[in-house]
Protein backbone atom coordinates (compact mmCIF):
# COMPACT_ATOMS: atom_id res chain seq x y z
CA UNK A 1 0.00 0.00 0.00
CA UNK A 2 2.31 2.83 1.20
CA UNK A 3 6.31 2.21 1.25
CA UNK A 4 7.14 2.00 4.65
CA UNK A 5 10.47 3.10 4.25
CA UNK A 6 9.12 6.50 3.94
CA UNK A 7 7.75 5.85 7.79
CA UNK A 8 11.64 5.00 8.26
CA UNK A 9 12.83 8.80 7.07
CA UNK A 10 13.74 11.49 9.81
CA UNK A 11 10.84 13.51 10.69
CA UNK A 12 11.92 16.46 9.44
CA UNK A 13 14.71 18.20 6.80
CA UNK A 14 13.54 17.13 3.74
CA UNK A 15 12.89 19.97 1.05
CA UNK A 16 9.28 20.46 0.68
CA UNK A 17 9.02 19.95 -3.39
CA UNK A 18 10.80 16.02 -2.87
CA UNK A 19 8.05 15.74 0.01
CA UNK A 20 5.52 16.51 -1.80
CA UNK A 21 6.11 14.00 -4.31
CA UNK A 22 6.05 11.01 -1.83
CA UNK A 23 3.17 12.51 -0.69
CA UNK A 24 1.20 13.10 -3.79
CA UNK A 25 2.11 9.41 -4.91
CA UNK A 26 0.86 7.77 -1.51
CA UNK A 27 -2.22 9.73 -1.00
CA UNK A 28 -3.17 8.98 -4.56
CA UNK A 29 -3.02 4.99 -3.76
CA UNK A 30 -4.49 5.27 -0.20
CA UNK A 31 -7.42 7.39 -2.13
CA UNK A 32 -7.91 4.79 -4.16
CA UNK A 33 -7.56 1.69 -1.99
CA UNK A 34 -10.10 3.73 0.29
CA UNK A 35 -12.48 4.19 -2.47
CA UNK A 36 -12.50 0.17 -3.14
CA UNK A 37 -12.34 -0.68 0.27
CA UNK A 38 -15.19 1.60 1.93
CA UNK A 39 -18.15 2.37 -0.62
CA UNK A 40 -19.45 5.54 1.24
CA UNK A 41 -16.20 7.08 0.73
CA UNK A 42 -16.06 6.32 -3.12
CA UNK A 43 -19.52 7.24 -3.99
CA UNK A 44 -17.94 10.67 -2.22
CA UNK A 45 -14.67 10.35 -4.36
CA UNK A 46 -16.65 9.98 -7.43
CA UNK A 47 -19.26 12.60 -6.92
CA UNK A 48 -17.23 15.12 -6.13
CA UNK A 49 -13.55 14.96 -7.61
CA UNK A 50 -11.42 14.00 -10.37
CA UNK A 51 -10.67 10.72 -11.01
CA UNK A 52 -7.79 10.33 -8.64
CA UNK A 53 -5.65 8.59 -10.69
CA UNK A 54 -5.42 11.38 -13.09
CA UNK A 55 -4.45 13.65 -10.47
CA UNK A 56 -0.95 14.88 -10.12
CA UNK A 57 -1.05 17.69 -7.53
CA UNK A 58 -1.11 16.42 -3.61
CA UNK A 59 -3.97 19.81 -3.45
CA UNK A 60 -6.14 18.27 -5.65
CA UNK A 61 -6.65 14.74 -4.25
CA UNK A 62 -10.14 14.11 -2.57
CA UNK A 63 -10.21 14.83 0.95
CA UNK A 64 -13.18 14.64 3.41
CA UNK A 65 -14.52 16.89 6.26
CA UNK A 66 -14.04 16.25 9.51
CA UNK A 67 -17.36 16.10 10.80
CA UNK A 68 -18.29 13.03 8.88
CA UNK A 69 -16.34 10.89 11.09
CA UNK A 70 -19.28 11.96 13.83
CA UNK A 71 -22.16 10.71 11.35
CA UNK A 72 -20.78 7.89 9.82
CA UNK A 73 -18.40 5.19 11.31
CA UNK A 74 -16.12 4.41 8.26
CA UNK A 75 -13.91 1.61 7.47
CA UNK A 76 -12.12 -0.04 5.24
CA UNK A 77 -11.11 -2.93 6.23
CA UNK A 78 -12.95 -6.33 7.94
CA UNK A 79 -14.67 -5.74 11.25
CA UNK A 80 -13.05 -8.52 12.67
CA UNK A 81 -9.52 -6.80 12.12
CA UNK A 82 -10.61 -3.43 14.18
CA UNK A 83 -8.22 -3.54 17.55
CA UNK A 84 -9.44 -0.08 18.56
CA UNK A 85 -11.83 2.53 18.38
CA UNK A 86 -11.10 5.81 19.32
CA UNK A 87 -13.21 8.57 19.80
CA UNK A 88 -13.12 12.91 19.83
CA UNK A 89 -14.06 13.93 23.19
CA UNK A 90 -17.33 15.59 22.69
CA UNK A 91 -19.38 17.99 25.04
CA UNK A 92 -22.77 17.11 26.27
CA UNK A 93 -24.83 16.31 23.49
CA UNK A 94 -22.46 16.19 20.77
CA UNK A 95 -21.37 13.82 18.71
CA UNK A 96 -18.29 12.13 18.86
CA UNK A 97 -16.05 11.07 15.66
CA UNK A 98 -15.16 7.02 15.75
CA UNK A 99 -12.19 5.99 14.37
CA UNK A 100 -11.37 2.12 13.61
CA UNK A 101 -8.04 1.30 13.78
CA UNK A 102 -6.60 -1.94 12.53
CA UNK A 103 -3.40 -3.61 13.77
CA UNK A 104 -1.70 -2.23 10.59
CA UNK A 105 -2.48 1.21 11.14
CA UNK A 106 -2.12 1.44 14.74
CA UNK A 107 1.78 0.38 14.29
CA UNK A 108 2.17 2.89 11.88
CA UNK A 109 0.91 5.88 13.57
CA UNK A 110 3.04 4.63 17.06
CA UNK A 111 6.13 4.55 14.55
CA UNK A 112 5.76 7.58 13.32
CA UNK A 113 4.78 8.84 16.79
CA UNK A 114 7.93 7.77 18.18
CA UNK A 115 10.20 9.45 15.71
CA UNK A 116 8.31 12.88 15.63
CA UNK A 117 9.07 12.61 19.59
CA UNK A 118 12.44 11.17 19.81
CA UNK A 119 13.82 14.62 17.57
CA UNK A 120 12.41 16.14 20.46
CA UNK A 121 13.63 14.13 23.49
CA UNK A 122 16.19 11.63 22.40
CA UNK A 123 16.12 7.63 22.55
CA UNK A 124 16.22 8.62 26.47
CA UNK A 125 12.85 7.87 28.30
CA UNK A 126 12.28 10.25 31.07
CA UNK A 127 10.35 10.00 34.56
CA UNK A 128 6.72 11.15 33.58
CA UNK A 129 4.04 13.61 35.02
CA UNK A 130 0.64 13.23 33.35
CA UNK A 131 -1.26 16.49 33.62
CA UNK A 132 -4.69 13.94 33.88
CA UNK A 133 -6.27 11.34 36.03
CA UNK A 134 -5.26 7.36 35.66
CA UNK A 135 -9.46 6.89 34.26
CA UNK A 136 -8.79 8.45 31.15
CA UNK A 137 -7.31 5.19 29.89
CA UNK A 138 -8.97 2.61 31.51
CA UNK A 139 -11.97 1.03 30.49
CA UNK A 140 -12.48 -1.47 27.60
CA UNK A 141 -14.61 0.42 25.58
CA UNK A 142 -13.68 2.79 22.81
CA UNK A 143 -10.81 5.18 23.65
CA UNK A 144 -11.14 8.89 23.98
CA UNK A 145 -8.67 11.27 21.40
CA UNK A 146 -7.23 12.30 25.35
CA UNK A 147 -6.38 8.96 26.26
CA UNK A 148 -5.03 8.06 23.17
CA UNK A 149 -2.75 11.02 23.57
CA UNK A 150 -1.59 9.61 26.70
CA UNK A 151 -1.58 6.04 25.94
CA UNK A 152 0.59 7.12 22.82
CA UNK A 153 3.01 9.43 24.60
CA UNK A 154 3.86 6.78 27.32
CA UNK A 155 6.57 4.66 26.01
CA UNK A 156 8.65 7.79 26.11
CA UNK A 157 8.62 8.16 29.75
CA UNK A 158 8.91 5.98 32.93
CA UNK A 159 7.82 6.41 36.50
CA UNK A 160 4.39 7.56 35.51
CA UNK A 161 2.73 9.43 37.32
CA UNK A 162 -0.72 11.01 37.13
CA UNK A 163 -1.01 14.79 38.58
CA UNK A 164 -4.77 14.39 39.32
CA UNK A 165 -7.24 12.30 41.16
CA UNK A 166 -10.54 10.88 39.84
CA UNK A 167 -12.56 14.78 40.87
CA UNK A 168 -9.88 16.53 39.09
CA UNK A 169 -7.99 17.56 42.00
CA UNK A 170 -4.23 17.87 42.24
CA UNK A 171 -2.84 15.19 43.82
CA UNK A 172 0.05 16.91 46.09
CA UNK A 173 1.32 14.03 47.58
CA UNK A 174 1.91 12.49 44.58
CA UNK A 175 3.46 15.25 43.03
CA UNK A 176 6.04 16.11 45.94
CA UNK A 177 7.15 12.61 46.04
CA UNK A 178 7.25 12.60 42.28
CA UNK A 179 9.56 15.52 41.83
CA UNK A 180 11.55 14.64 45.36
CA UNK A 181 12.55 11.31 42.91
CA UNK A 182 12.95 13.02 39.57
CA UNK A 183 13.00 16.89 40.03
CA UNK A 184 16.46 17.05 40.14
CA UNK A 185 17.20 15.77 36.52
CA UNK A 186 15.40 16.53 33.36
CA UNK A 187 11.96 14.80 33.36
CA UNK A 188 8.74 14.64 31.03
CA UNK A 189 5.40 16.64 31.43
CA UNK A 190 2.70 16.17 29.38
CA UNK A 191 -1.21 17.20 29.31
CA UNK A 192 -3.72 18.88 27.09
CA UNK A 193 -3.60 22.50 26.89
CA UNK A 194 -6.92 23.81 29.01
CA UNK A 195 -5.72 20.74 31.58
CA UNK A 196 -2.22 22.07 32.12
CA UNK A 197 -3.71 25.89 32.57
CA UNK A 198 -5.96 24.98 34.87
CA UNK A 199 -3.63 22.40 37.17
CA UNK A 200 -0.23 23.02 36.44
CA UNK A 201 0.55 26.52 37.10
CA UNK A 202 -1.50 26.31 40.33
CA UNK A 203 0.34 23.11 41.44
CA UNK A 204 3.10 25.65 43.07
CA UNK A 205 5.99 23.47 42.63
CA UNK A 206 9.83 23.86 40.89
CA UNK A 207 9.53 22.29 37.52
CA UNK A 208 12.11 24.25 35.72
CA UNK A 209 14.38 20.72 35.18
CA UNK A 210 10.92 19.48 32.63
CA UNK A 211 10.24 19.57 29.28
CA UNK A 212 6.38 19.66 29.05
CA UNK A 213 4.50 18.73 25.96
CA UNK A 214 0.97 19.80 25.02
CA UNK A 215 -1.65 20.04 22.72
CA UNK A 216 -5.23 19.69 21.98
CA UNK A 217 -6.41 23.54 21.29
CA UNK A 218 -6.51 26.56 22.53
CA UNK A 219 -10.28 28.05 22.74
CA UNK A 220 -10.83 28.46 26.26
CA UNK A 221 -7.85 29.77 26.45
CA UNK A 222 -8.54 32.42 24.11
CA UNK A 223 -11.61 32.98 25.78
CA UNK A 224 -9.33 34.05 28.48
CA UNK A 225 -7.03 36.52 26.61
CA UNK A 226 -4.46 33.75 26.72
CA UNK A 227 -2.21 33.51 23.79
CA UNK A 228 0.81 30.97 23.19
CA UNK A 229 3.19 33.44 24.51
CA UNK A 230 1.31 34.45 27.61
CA UNK A 231 0.82 30.38 28.72
CA UNK A 232 5.05 30.19 28.32
CA UNK A 233 5.61 33.43 30.24
CA UNK A 234 3.11 32.31 33.12
CA UNK A 235 4.25 28.79 33.28
CA UNK A 236 7.54 30.09 33.46
CA UNK A 237 6.49 32.53 36.18
CA UNK A 238 4.63 30.09 38.49
CA UNK A 239 6.59 26.72 38.03
CA UNK A 240 10.10 27.97 36.49
CA UNK A 241 9.46 25.72 33.45
CA UNK A 242 11.46 27.35 30.48
CA UNK A 243 11.11 23.93 27.86
CA UNK A 244 7.30 23.95 27.00
CA UNK A 245 6.30 22.74 23.26
CA UNK A 246 2.55 22.82 21.62
CA UNK A 247 1.47 20.20 19.53
CA UNK A 248 -1.07 20.34 17.07
CA UNK A 249 -2.89 16.97 16.00
CA UNK A 250 -6.36 15.31 16.03
CA UNK A 251 -8.20 12.11 17.07
CA UNK A 252 -8.53 11.47 12.87
CA UNK A 253 -5.50 11.33 12.30
CA UNK A 254 -3.33 9.80 15.46
CA UNK A 255 0.14 9.95 14.81
CA UNK A 256 0.41 13.08 12.35
CA UNK A 257 1.02 15.44 15.44
CA UNK A 258 2.52 18.06 14.29
CA UNK A 259 5.21 19.73 16.57
CA UNK A 260 6.30 23.36 17.53
CA UNK A 261 9.65 23.75 16.66
CA UNK A 262 12.26 26.22 18.16
CA UNK A 263 10.44 29.24 15.86
CA UNK A 264 7.80 28.52 17.52
CA UNK A 265 5.57 27.68 14.45
CA UNK A 266 3.87 24.29 14.32
CA UNK A 267 5.90 21.61 11.30
CA UNK A 268 4.72 18.44 9.35
CA UNK A 269 6.72 15.10 9.65
CA UNK A 270 7.58 13.33 6.86
CA UNK A 271 4.37 11.54 6.39
CA UNK A 272 1.62 14.10 7.00
CA UNK A 273 0.96 18.28 5.63
CA UNK A 274 -0.67 20.92 5.77
CA UNK A 275 -2.93 22.56 2.71
CA UNK A 276 -4.55 25.77 3.57
CA UNK A 277 -7.43 26.61 1.44
CA UNK A 278 -9.86 29.98 0.79
CA UNK A 279 -13.44 28.75 2.28
CA UNK A 280 -14.88 30.12 -0.29
CA UNK A 281 -13.44 28.59 -3.32
CA UNK A 282 -11.57 26.05 -1.58
CA UNK A 283 -8.51 26.63 -3.83
CA UNK A 284 -5.14 26.42 -2.05
CA UNK A 285 -3.94 29.29 -0.43
CA UNK A 286 -0.42 30.80 -1.26
CA UNK A 287 1.71 31.24 1.81
CA UNK A 288 0.86 33.63 4.25
CA UNK A 289 -3.06 33.61 3.54
CA UNK A 290 -5.20 32.46 6.22
CA UNK A 291 -7.77 29.58 5.26
CA UNK A 292 -9.32 26.30 6.56
CA UNK A 293 -6.92 23.62 7.43
CA UNK A 294 -6.61 20.66 5.75
CA UNK A 295 -4.20 17.94 7.24
CA UNK A 296 -2.76 14.90 5.12
CA UNK A 297 -1.34 11.96 6.24
CA UNK A 298 -0.10 8.10 5.06
CA UNK A 299 -0.56 6.53 7.88
CA UNK A 300 -4.42 5.65 7.97
CA UNK A 301 -5.17 2.23 6.55
CA UNK A 302 -8.29 1.10 8.43
CA UNK A 303 -10.41 4.07 7.71
CA UNK A 304 -10.14 6.90 5.09
CA UNK A 305 -8.63 9.74 7.27
CA UNK A 306 -5.37 10.62 5.09
CA UNK A 307 -6.91 13.46 3.77
CA UNK A 308 -9.44 15.63 6.22
CA UNK A 309 -10.37 19.42 6.17
CA UNK A 310 -10.75 20.08 9.64
CA UNK A 311 -12.69 23.43 10.88
CA UNK A 312 -9.60 25.04 11.97
CA UNK A 313 -8.34 28.70 10.66
CA UNK A 314 -4.76 28.47 9.74
CA UNK A 315 -1.61 30.06 8.26
CA UNK A 316 1.86 29.20 6.24
CA UNK A 317 4.03 30.94 7.44
CA UNK A 318 6.96 29.92 5.34
CA UNK A 319 8.40 26.97 3.17
CA UNK A 320 12.22 25.21 3.75
CA UNK A 321 12.92 27.74 6.31
CA UNK A 322 15.30 26.34 9.45
CA UNK A 323 16.46 23.36 9.20
CA UNK A 324 13.31 21.40 9.54
CA UNK A 325 12.67 22.93 6.12
CA UNK A 326 9.14 22.00 4.95
CA UNK A 327 6.09 23.66 6.00
CA UNK A 328 5.79 26.04 8.45
CA UNK A 329 2.36 27.04 9.84
CA UNK A 330 0.32 28.40 12.75
CA UNK A 331 -3.68 27.63 14.19
CA UNK A 332 -5.43 30.67 14.41
CA UNK A 333 -8.32 29.14 16.03
CA UNK A 334 -12.03 27.71 15.41
CA UNK A 335 -13.98 28.77 12.42
CA UNK A 336 -17.07 30.60 13.76
CA UNK A 337 -20.12 28.76 14.61
CA UNK A 338 -17.95 25.31 14.52
CA UNK A 339 -18.32 22.48 16.80
CA UNK A 340 -16.05 22.65 19.98
CA UNK A 341 -13.84 19.93 19.57
CA UNK A 342 -14.19 18.67 23.42
CA UNK A 343 -10.71 16.94 23.91
CA UNK A 344 -8.75 20.33 23.25
CA UNK A 345 -11.36 22.53 25.54
CA UNK A 346 -11.59 20.22 28.35
CA UNK A 347 -10.71 21.80 31.97
CA UNK A 348 -12.34 19.59 33.67
CA UNK A 349 -13.98 16.15 34.38
CA UNK A 350 -14.85 13.26 32.19
CA UNK A 351 -13.04 11.38 29.34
Amino acid sequence: MIDDPILALPPYGHDQARKEAWLADGLRRLTLHHATACPAYGAWVRAMFPPPERTERMAELPWLPVGVFKSHLLMSVPDSTIVRTLTSSGTSGQAVSRIPLDAATASRQSRALSAIMQTLLGPRRLPMLIVDHDGAIAGGGPLSARGAGILGMMPFGRHHTFLLDQSMAVRRDALAAFLASHGGAPFLIFGMTAMVWTHLRSAGADLSNAILIHGGGWKTLAEQGVDNASFKAELRRRTGLTRVVNFYGMAEQVGSIFLEGEDGFLHPAAAADVIIRDPDSLRECPIGTPGLIQVVSLLPLSYPGHSILTEDWGVVTAMDAGAWKGKSFTVLGRVKQAELRGCSDVAGGGT
